[in-house]
């Protein structure tokens, strides 16, 4: 998966950003704590030791392009492609779950009409993907991708299933915890970022060099989800919060890399 980073931009002058003589705001980014982002580098996670950069990263400036170039936006969404449960002529098997939250800025301030989108794999614990072979069904009636925007409080809402974990061959008897794949594009396609969210009291945690590549601890646990009873349908779904905060102390911790783990 590829990580190019997003980060929230600001609309006002001065300490949030500088105003060119066009009128439009270049964002001045702030900075994240640097333990809240997994290093590029994490030797118990296999693959960072064949694709990690083995030079210094090259700080390019801001352009006015970040903010000028083309959206990806409502006009990108299908009908259903918030509901990953109605796009078939079938239902998915599997725990039908409720995933919903707010994406943040620095300041605790809504992102808003920004698209949100999501893969994950199905309640076997396998991606309807070519390079996925392992030996679990597949779901004739779940592609497990998702897409919606946020409203103009920020909020995201999607309907699906709760994926199944899945081996990777990344240690002996490596297990992925169960996850969702979260990519948000915010105010210009180069700003775009991925996240995983997590369910609360995975047993698989303890093993998962992914999840454990964050080095402070609090900022693992902003990656996972919260069980919410009141979001909860009557025999229906269940419901889970996953907020998103893009910079900052709070920050929720984003990948680099480029794979499909």
């Amino acid at each position: 998966m590829t990580t190019d980073h997003i980060r929230s931009t600001g609309s006002q002058s001065g300490p949030a950003g500088s105003v060119r003589p066009s009128g439009l705001v270049l964002p001045r980014y702030r900075h994240d704590d640097p333990d809240t982002h997994p290093p590029m580098l994490h030797p118990d996670y296999g693959s960072t030791n064949l694709r990690a950069p083995r030079q210094p990263l090259a700080l390019l400036p801001h352009r006015l392009t970040e903010i000028t170039g083309p959206l990806l936006g409502a006009d990108r969404l299908g009908e259903l492609d918030h509901d990953l449960t109605r796009q078939h002529a079938g239902e998915p098997l599997g725990q039908r779950i409720i995933v919903h939250g707010r994406v943040l800025d620095g300041n605790g301030r809504p992102v808003p009409n920004t698209l949100v989108e999501i893969w994950q794999p199905n309640a076997a614990g396998r991606y309807r993907h070519a390079n996925d072979n392992w030996p679990a069904p597949l779901d004739p009636n779940f592609t497990g991708v998702g897409r919606a925007m946020t409203d103009g409080d920020g909020r995201y809402r999607f309907v699906t299933v709760q994926p199944g974990a899945y081996p990777w061959r990344n240690h002996p008897n490596a297990w992925r915890p169960a996850h969702i794949h979260f990519s948000l594009f915010g105010q210009a396609f180069t700003q775009r970022l991925v996240t995983q969210m997590y369910f609360p009291g995975d047993p698989l945690f303890f093993q998962d060099p992914i999840f454990n590549s964050i080095r402070d601890p609090l900022a693992r646990e902003r990656l996972i989800s919260r069980y919410d009873h009141a979001v909860t349908e009557p025999e229906w779904a269940l419901g889970f919060e996953f907020d998103i905060v893009l910079r900052g102390r709070e920050a929720t911790p984003f990948e680099d890399g480029d794979d499909d783990d």
